[in-house]
Order: structure tokens, then sequence, then C-alpha cells
């Protein structure tokens, strides 16, 4: 009971500081940057690289995709580069998701430490960034309700796994997660998605509901692909930076890997609309 009071006081905590800086577009990004290198320093800790290489590659592309987009520079070349970036995230998560699956070992290319800090912690980060910034469009109920659906996903996956749950999900990865989670987490996510179009002026209740089958599905897999990384290093947590949940990756871990499959959804719908 205590363990779920204090999960439960940390997570408000970390839930009202993106929130509240979501509001503001640049302190949202700088809050974002911070979060950021934290959650690439854990993961460089779960893959023993001690260089600040990756460190350097992250500041830059932050910087490159974020800035322009915020003084909205239209600039072919960086336009060009972020949809190739984005082509190559996509494709590196996708073998991270085939990994699960196989018991064969990846070419040596796609499991290379800077391939995959680089397009899966540096990718999601920046993909978030760039969801929030809705092409030149800032949006806070956009990143807002993306965030909360994580948070419902999340919470009603635990709790109805833990009272109901007796399949498992991916037993070898993660022994908690079980089907009933999944689904009860996909349900509840489905439902907020109404609320959301209800009480938000963004997008129409299809896209919402789209929204919460992506943040389900991609969320559920990023976490299961953190669980690898963490079962790989033989550690239960990311980190302790967050009483109660552990590291900030153990955190973020569902939206670094939804954010590119959510900015390519954003993306068609632009260019449908």
């Amino acid at each position: 009971m205590k363990d779920f009071k204090t999960r439960l006081i940390s997570g408000f905590f970390f839930a009202t500081l993106l929130i509240i800086t979501a509001q503001v577009k640049i302190l949202f990004l700088i809050v974002l940057f911070v979060l950021g290198l934290i959650c690439l320093y854990e993961f460089n800790k779960l893959i023993e690289r001690k260089n600040n290489f990756s460190y350097i590659i992250f500041m830059f592309i932050f910087s490159l995709f974020s800035l322009t987009e915020i003084f909205q520079e239209k600039s072919i070349i960086i336009n060009e580069i972020s949809k190739i970036f984005h082509v190559i995230s996509i494709f590196v998560l996708l073998f991270l998701v085939r990994d699960l699956f196989s018991s064969k070992s990846l070419p040596k290319l796609l499991t290379n430490n800077y391939i995959n800090s680089t397009f899966y912690i540096t990718g999601g980060i920046i993909f978030i960034a760039l969801t929030a910034l809705n092409f030149g469009d800032y949006s806070s109920d956009l990143i807002v309700g993306v965030f909360v659906l994580i948070w419902v996903n999340d919470s009603f996956a635990y709790f109805i796994g833990t009272k109901f749950g007796s399949q498992k999900l991916f037993e070898k990865i993660s022994p908690k997660k079980t089907v009933e989670g999944f689904l009860g987490g996909l349900l509840f996510s489905a439902i907020t998605s109404y609320l959301i179009f209800k009480f938000s002026d963004t997008l129409n209740f299809s896209n919402w509901l789209i929204i919460s089958v992506i943040v389900s599905v991609f969320g559920t897999t990023g976490d299961l692909i953190e669980s690898k990384y963490k079962r790989q290093a033989k550690v239960k947590n990311s980190g302790d930076l967050i009483p109660g949940h552990g590291g900030l990756l153990d955190r973020l871990d569902s939206a670094i890997f939804i954010s590119p499959f959510l900015y390519l959804f954003l993306r068609i719908l632009k260019h449908v609309s």
C-alpha cells in the first residue's frame, strides 16, 4: 500500500509538471530537452556506454529540428532531412519489435548502440517535440491529450492486469503484463479519447480514437522493448529518479516509442486534410 501511495504521488507531480510546462511552447521544449538528456543517460547506463558522443548527437538533432519549427524557417533541406530521419527511426523501431519475437540475432548494424540511441531514444524525444509543435501550429491540448492517453492506458493496464489478469502477454520479457491488462488499457484509452475530443479543440473524435489505439498498441510495445534492455542489463529499473516508478526512462518509454508513429499519423492527416 505504501508503494502504491508513493507511486501515485510521484506520478501526480510528474504529470502536473508536464501539463503545466506544456502550456508554454519554449518552456515545454526546454523541459523536454532536459528530460531527453536524462533518458539518454539512463539508456547509456543500461547498455554500459561511457563516452559522451550520443549526447552531442542528441543536442545537435534536437536543436536542428525544434529551432527550425519554432522560428518556422521554411528550409527545404531541413524538411527533407526530417523526413529521412523519420523513416529511419520507424525502420529501426520495427526491427526492435521484430527482435522481441525472434531468437535470431539482428545484423550488427541494427544492434549498434549508436543506431539505437540515435533513432530510438533521441528520435523518440524529438518526435514528441515535433508532435507538440504540430507543423508550426503548436498545440498544448494535443500533446497533453496524448500524455493523458498514455497515463490512462498504463494505469488501467496495470490495475486490470493486477486484479484480473491471467493470460500472460509476453512472459519471457515482462512476466507481469497480461492480455487482460492490455485490453483494459485499450478500452479505457478509447473511452478517454472521447472525453479529450469533447473538452479540447483539436482533432475530431475519429482521429483521437485512432490515436488511442496507437498509444495502447505501440505504448505497450515500447514498454516491452525497454523491459528487454533492462533484462539484458539485469536491472529492475532504468534508474531511481522517480520514487515508486524507477527511472525517467521507465516513465517515458511508452511516449518515446509511440511518438514516431503518432507523428506519421499527424503527417498523413496534414496531407489528407
